[in-house]
């Protein structure tokens, strides 16, 4: 009797189960992501892709999740590779990083902030400490730039790091969302609201 046997899959499976995951969602959207959609396409057994993810949520929680490490890293090193500029470019650089973010990765950046995870489903744990982590992460730099002048020190720097993140949270929304259709004016609009959101004294 001759069994049907997935080959072996060589290398970081899970890595590849989360690209491969984004790249179905990308094409269809959430709904067309299934547990075993997503092995036969990677080409592993069907039970393959449960011993890294319980079920559907925990796989788009993970996808969430790699999307705020990015972000993080992305946040984490724009002081160091960019030392010569002044707190002001700092932070425009930042939110041009972001709204490039949410631009090239929507499918990512829409289970990061979206009602598929966080209303309709059930965020895991991990997902939870990572989100934390990444606005508190937010804040910090935000205290770092008010120090230096950049944001009025009178308020407090978790209001400043809140209304900052709403204003990028809503721009990257109507982008993704087909409000704004011009993808020519990204940069333009996210250069004048990092203007906007900087202290009227320092713009």
């Amino acid at each position: 009797m001759i069994k049907d046997k997935k080959p072996y899959h060589h290398g970081d499976l899970r890595l590849t189960l989360l690209n491969k995951a984004t790249d179905i969602i990308r094409q269809g959207g959430v709904e067309s992501l299934s547990m075993r959609k997503l092995a036969d396409q990677v080409g592993v057994s069907r039970t393959a892709p449960y011993h890294h993810f319980k079920d559907k949520n925990a796989l788009l929680c993970a996808i969430a999740e790699q999307g705020f490490l990015l972000q993080d890293q992305a946040v984490k090193q724009i002081p160091s590779e960019h030392p010569q500029l002044t707190a002001a470019a700092m932070f425009e650089h930042y939110v041009l990083a972001y709204i490039r973010f949410a631009n090239e990765h929507p499918e990512t950046y829409d289970l990061m902030f979206g009602r598929e995870i966080w209303k309709t489903g059930a965020p895991t744990e991990s997902l939870k400490l990572v989100s934390k982590n990444s606005f508190r992460i937010w804040v910090e730099w935000i205290e770092q730039l008010q120090q230096q002048g950049l944001f009025d020190s009178g308020e407090p720097a978790l209001r400043i790091a809140q209304a900052s993140w709403a204003a990028l949270h809503g721009l990257c929304r109507l982008f993704n969302d087909g409000i704004y259709v011009n993808r020519d004016d990204l940069e333009a609009i996210a250069r004048t609201s990092a203007q906007m959101l900087i202290s009227p004294s320092r713009s």
